[in-house]
């Protein structure tokens, strides 16, 4: 089938609501897609942060080949084999005394799962989450999700329990909690918000907010977990202890999977009844996060993602235009804020023209999500492309660019106790 085809089809037949690129794929493999015209590109999207062992890894077909054979899915009636390895494998790479979890289909399932486990836990009703952040899309987590562009033709929402305040503002936490609020929703970067740092005292200062007020803190893992920061979680990077931890996209490669994580005490509240899912952590999904795990163990991809993420961001601070705002992220995921959304889609166009893929969120930022598997091969790939569509946003070619070899501390200051240097600061 050819891609006309295919566009005829899809926009005869399937919901109008995804404003879709030119592009559809045939197949994948390592950190490439490849068009059904054959063209070659390098996927720094990864599916948008899901794809973290990239395409057709050999182990992680092999599993699912496996598993394939011999189970799919068989419903929560029973126990299942599978999901309770995966859990015991979450248990061992989540900080004490997180242990057990709850599996679901998706992040917006996984943030509801918590928001539920929270206000039966706590008797509480009120949600607190950050303007800016994203949760998901269902009912429920569209009211944690403080954007109003996501809210909007879809109000009410669903009940008044929301109250949003303002990201790496401890203030503006103290002034909304209170003995009925159930918990507080947080990520340590503001994905869809543009790759937005959490700074490590507002963090640390939320922490000891909802202790204080017997709030369950939910960080919500499902764009930054399983290695993406180079380390398991991306609160591992302020070392916050969190009441649950919810978690989705990479953890199963591209399987749909989802996960509430919390310690035995809060979960024992949600017995037989309170909540559940068909398709929930079947045989199939959670044999591929037992083999993401596992691989990322074996292959040292976390060690990978931090030290080639290290030196791709000090890349990308010394691209020096008018057209970058700022540069933010850890790992891999990492933001380029250009100067308006036209420069923004603009890189990402001609980088797409070239072969490169990347996306733009929050408007105007260029955003870096790859494979965890990307190595310094594929950062050079992406690196002269992304120089080559800045240098065309001024009407000439690209230039070099002198790859000082500077401490890592100079221009990559730890989280912990450091801050993050935009362009301009350097």
């Amino acid at each position: 089938m050819d891609f006309s085809t295919v566009r005829e089809l899809s926009n005869e037949y399937l919901f109008q609501n995804y404003g879709r690129l030119d592009l559809c794929f045939e197949r994948g493999e390592g950190c490439y897609l490849y068009s059904l015209d054959g063209k070659k590109y390098l996927d720094a999207v990864a599916g948008i942060a899901v794809c973290s062992l990239g395409h057709s890894h050999p182990g992680w077909v092999k599993s699912m080949r496996d598993q394939v054979s011999h189970l799919v899915h068989v419903s929560n009636l029973y126990y299942v084999k599978e999901q309770a390895m995966l859990a015991q494998k979450l248990a061992g790479i989540t900080p004490d005394p997180i242990i057990r979890t709850l599996f679901c289909n998706s992040g917006a399932e996984a943030n509801e799962g918590a928001m539920k486990t929270a206000m039966k836990y706590t008797g509480r009703h009120k949600v607190m989450a950050a303007l800016n952040g994203f949760h998901g899309r269902t009912s429920a987590s569209l009211g944690a999700t403080g954007q109003k562009k996501y809210q909007s033709g879809f109000e009410p929402l669903i009940s008044d329990c929301y109250r949003y305040y303002e990201y790496n503002d401890l203030e503006s936490v103290k002034s909304l909690i209170d003995r009925d609020t159930a918990c507080l929703l947080i990520e340590g970067i503001q994905g869809e918000g543009g790759v937005r740092m959490g700074d490590p005292d507002f963090l640390r200062g939320v922490r000891d907010l909802c202790t204080d007020n017997g709030v369950l803190m939910i960080v919500d893992e499902v764009q930054t977990g399983v290695g993406r920061t180079g380390k398991w979680w991306c609160v591992d990077n302020y070392g916050i202890v969190p009441d649950m931890i919810t978690a989705a996209k990479g953890l199963a490669a591209g399987m749909p999977i989802g996960a509430v994580m919390t310690t035995a005490e809060i979960a024992e509240v949600m017995g037989p009844g309170t909540h559940g899912t068909t398709f929930g952590g079947n045989p199939l999904v959670c044999a591929s996060g037992c083999a993401v795990i596992d691989i990322i163990t074996r292959d040292g991809l976390l060690g990978n993602v931090m030290r080639v993420g290290t030196e791709w961001k000090r890349e990308l601070a010394e691209v020096s235009s008018p057209k970058i705002r700022d540069v933010r992220g850890i790992g891999f995921i990492m933001g380029v804020e250009m100067d308006s959304p036209e420069s923004a889609n603009a890189v990402r166009k001609s980088m797409m023209d070239g072969g490169v893929l990347a996306n733009v969120c929050h408007g105007s930022t260029v955003r870096i999500i790859p494979p965890l598997i990307f190595s310094d091969e594929e950062k050079d790939v992406f690196m002269d492309a992304f120089r080559d569509a800045v240098a065309r946003l001024r009407g000439r070619r690209a230039f070099s660019i002198l790859r000082l070899r500077i401490p890592c501390g100079t221009l990559c200051p730890t989280l912990d106790g450091g801050r993050e240097l935009g362009y301009g600061e350097r």
